[in-house]
């Protein structure tokens, strides 16, 4: 999970559980904003979850994209 591993070593956060009245989901911030924001599957292990959380970094970097799954979960 080297993403994860970069964000937090650069003073990043990452953060698993409720929010927002999502049951559960892993978000990633930097010092000014929130990277990505993913709500846990049915059935996805927190594992699996923090490995999609470490590959939607990767595509922030790569990209710039930001991915929020947790505002989007009510669309």
């Amino acid at each position: 999970m080297k993403h994860i591993e970069a964000l937090i070593d650069e003073g990043g956060e990452i953060t698993v559980g409720a929010a927002d009245g999502v049951e559960c989901a892993a978000t990633a911030a930097d010092h000014h904003n929130t990277l990505v924001m993913l709500v846990r599957r049915e059935g996805e292990s927190v594992a699996a979850l923090l490995k999609r959380l470490d590959r939607a970094l990767g595509r922030y970097w790569a990209t710039g994209e930001t991915v929020d799954e947790v505002n989007s979960a009510d669309d």
